[in-house]
């Protein structure tokens, strides 16, 4: 075989490629990384097959891309071009991950599924998951995430109820997947859907504090909050940046900080990288893939 460099091809929209990526891109084993910014869908397929056809059968093997940016469905339709740009043997693996979220909401879905199975017992099915900042990446990735492995979601409006009903009625028609919508618009809102909410994700902007002690104090269901937000003030009162599965006071739920869900969001990231290195096997990966691989990364 061709002893090549491995080389990732680093494609966003953005006008930045991340240089958290970059970073963990070198981190992976990854020799060379090329960055392509504000690229847009319809530039995909020729970078992808510059890409593969440079090089031979056995060279392209050291070959990879990820995709960056920081829309959920620009990436996810980056990605799905991309695979149906490729001519084997001429193939390579793909990795999605805009901003990070496909693997930030991969490791807090792990988590959580994780401290129910050991505080309740079972997983994500049948339970009921409310998210607070629900239209942003990582509220949506967790909102797929969670409908898919079974669970009842309801996404929470802050302001005006259509800004999460455009979003969930994409996401249902293009994951095939049902999604709620509920009004969260003022405290009393909230402490009245977390009276019958099972999880409480908060994925609101950072610095944005979503709940407070006296509303989860407030529910006899609630069960696991996980917030990943690390700017004070956090997201949910009482849950510590490091909090993993700790009792939150006064409730009889157990907090996930964003700490916690970050370390698992590396090393989720980290190993899909390191998988693309393989060179008999290829890869396409997005949050689905990254919850299997955060699952594993615990």
């Amino acid at each position: 075989m061709d002893k090549k460099v491995s080389i990732l091809h680093l494609i966003t929209a953005a006008k930045n490629a991340s240089p958290f990526d970059v970073n963990m891109a070198y981190d992976a084993g990854f020799e060379k990384i090329m960055p392509y910014t504000g690229v847009e869908l319809k530039e995909v397929m020729g970078l992808v097959q510059d890409a593969i056809f440079s090089r031979s059968p056995s060279g392209v093997k050291r070959e990879s891309i990820f995709i960056g940016g920081r829309d959920i469905d620009v990436a996810m339709d980056m990605l799905a071009t991309a695979r149906e740009s490729m001519v084997p043997p001429f193939e390579i693996s793909v990795f999605a991950d805009p901003s990070g979220a496909f693997t930030t909401a991969a490791g807090m879905m792990a988590k959580v599924e994780q401290h129910l199975k050991k505080h309740f017992g079972g997983d994500l099915a049948g339970r009921k998951v409310s998210i607070f900042g629900a239209t942003g990446p990582v509220g949506g990735c967790t909102a797929v995430i969670a409908a898919k492995y079974g669970a009842e979601v309801e996404m929470v409006a802050h302001r005006a109820m259509t800004d999460v009903e455009d979003k969930a009625a994409s996401y249902k028609k293009r994951y095939d997947i049902e999604i709620a919508c509920v009004d969260g618009s003022s405290e009393a809102l909230k402490t009245e859907l977390l009276k019958n909410t099972d999880i409480a994700l908060c994925c609101a902007a950072a610095g944005v504090r979503v709940i407070t002690l006296a509303q989860m104090a407030a529910s006899a269901r609630l069960k696991v909050v996980a917030d990943v937000n690390a700017v004070p003030p956090t997201g949910a009162e009482g849950v510590d940046v490091y909090a993993d599965g700790v009792a939150i006071e006064g409730t009889g739920a157990f907090g996930i900080g964003a700490l916690a869900i970050g370390n698992v969001k590396y090393r989720t990231q980290h190993n899909l990288l390191r998988q693309m290195l393989e060179v008999d096997k290829k890869h396409y990966f997005d949050f689905l893939s990254a919850f299997e691989m955060a699952r594993k990364s615990l």
